[in-house]
């Protein structure tokens, strides 16, 4: 009876404690760490008005948004970021035919040989992969100031809340206000803060310096369906583009999980009806 007793109670104990954890993260902090001057800019990630076609449990894809978001990529992210773990065969996914998918591809270039064994560049295939847009990390670092632009085929999953991260980056090269820079003085212990040469001050990345200059501008392209280009806009929909990049069966996942949430109701359902089958004639034990 003890040993029942005290297991239970540990029981209790270690699902309290796993409840502060999960709810609660900062009860469990054995010290507060102490905040960098950049901290005064942190902006909390903002979802774009109405949200993500694909958020909650019933989301799905918004084709058109898709092919918006591949656009954006296309002309603007492209000469930077890769895509290396999605092949242009994907993008039928987004609702384009495999004659579109085709003629998509040949107008990449990737690295291929000719006839006599030379290193040369050939028009891409739907098997292909999209190419990177540098040789290798050295070429990529001394085009863009020594950093090194990330591979975007899984950003949204590296990042925390990925999808409105990359929606709120992409709009958040603003001025500091002067409530913002006097906090960061202080944090700073009275050192005035500056953006380095070389960077962009961003209140949504991290440390509020950023090496890729602003990439979105009113108007930058001419969508193919006639949607109004704004910032805002194309935010969005480069931001639910690579979500899928990311997780292309997010909505798919989404679905099963109902199948799988009904087949344990069933079988719930029938467990039950088996119990009471089987020991309908059964009489527990008077005790005496």
């Amino acid at each position: 009876m003890t040993i029942r007793l005290g297991g239970m109670f540990f029981g209790l104990a270690l699902v309290g404690v796993l409840l502060l954890w999960s709810f609660l993260p900062d009860t469990l902090k054995y010290s507060t760490p102490e905040k960098s001057p950049y901290y005064a800019f942190h902006e909390d990630k903002l979802p774009p008005a109405g949200g993500f076609s694909f958020d909650g449990l019933g989301g799905k894809w918004d084709n058109q948004q898709l092919q918006r978001g591949y656009q954006v990529y296309k002309e603007v992210c492209r000469s930077c970021h890769s895509l290396k773990y999605v092949a242009f065969r994907n993008l039928e996914e987004l609702g384009y035919s495999e004659a579109e998918v085709r003629a998509e591809a040949a107008s990449w270039e990737v690295p291929g040989l000719d006839e006599y064994g030379e290193a040369t560049l050939r028009p891409a295939e739907p098997t292909d992969y999209f190419p990177s847009p540098y040789p290798n990390e050295i070429a990529a670092r001394a085009s863009n100031n020594n950093a090194l632009p990330p591979d975007l085929s899984l950003i949204t999953k590296a990042r925390p809340d990925g999808s409105n991260y990359v929606y709120s980056l992409m709009q958040g090269y603003v001025e500091p206000t002067e409530e913002d820079l006097a906090e960061a003085k202080e944090l700073g212990g009275g050192v005035e803060w500056e953006t380095p040469v070389g960077l962009y001050f961003n209140e949504h990345f991290y440390n509020a310096n950023i090496a890729m200059p602003p990439q979105l501008y009113p108007d930058l392209i001419t969508y193919a369906d006639g949607t109004e280009a704004t910032t805002e806009q194309m935010a969005q929909d480069v931001a639910a583009f690579l979500t899928w990049t990311a997780e292309p069966t997010l909505v798919l996942r989404k679905q099963t999980g109902w199948y799988v949430v009904a087949f344990l109701l069933f079988a719930t359902f029938l467990g039950f009806l088996s119990y009471k089958e089987i020991w309908a004639n059964k009489k527990p034990k008077k005790k005496g």
